[in-house]
């Protein structure tokens, strides 16, 4: 996470909005129109742009070869437990 150590105060408006100061819109280069997602971190606030989170996910998994089905094996997995349980019945 890159953070240049300033902070902001902002204040929670009419109908639970928020107005992010300009410092920080022009260091993040947001401009009008720009879509975050938010989302509760511990008793923190974080709002991201879809495409960081997209990046942070295809990250996490570049590792998984193409191949493999994630789903499938998913799958199989809960396939092989209900078989198990069903025996132990």
């Amino acid at each position: 996470m890159v953070s240049n150590g300033s902070s902001n105060e902002v204040q929670v408006g009419a109908q639970g909005r928020l107005v992010i100061p300009a410092a920080l819109r022009k260091a993040l280069a947001l401009k009008p129109g720009d879509r975050l997602i938010a989302r509760q971190e511990g008793e923190s606030l974080v709002l991201e742009r879809r495409e960081v989170i997209e990046q942070r996910l295809q990250d996490r998994f570049r590792h998984i070869p193409r191949e493999v089905s994630l789903v499938d094996e998913l799958i199989a997995e809960r396939g092989a437990e209900a078989a198990k349980e069903a025996l132990e019945e």
